[in-house]
């Protein structure tokens, strides 16, 4: 899976179990742009949730 700059500090701070709205908060970015970027990770590793996302990026060798 290839991911943008973008996606991968949004999956680093996911996989740290930040909030949306932390996430938001530390990238100085809105919640719905978040929210649009969570909706695309999971579309690109196909999983339907932050704990397949996170298992399907250590599997990968995007996150430790």
């Amino acid at each position: 899976m290839t991911l943008t700059l973008r996606q991968q500090q949004i999956l680093t701070l996911i996989a740290t179990e930040l909030t949306t709205a932390q996430i938001a908060n530390t990238l100085g970015l809105s919640v719905p742009t978040i929210e649009t970027h969570r909706r695309n990770l999971f579309r690109k590793a196909g999983v339907r949730s932050v704990a397949g996302l996170v298992k399907e990026a250590m599997r990968q060798g995007l996150i430790e």
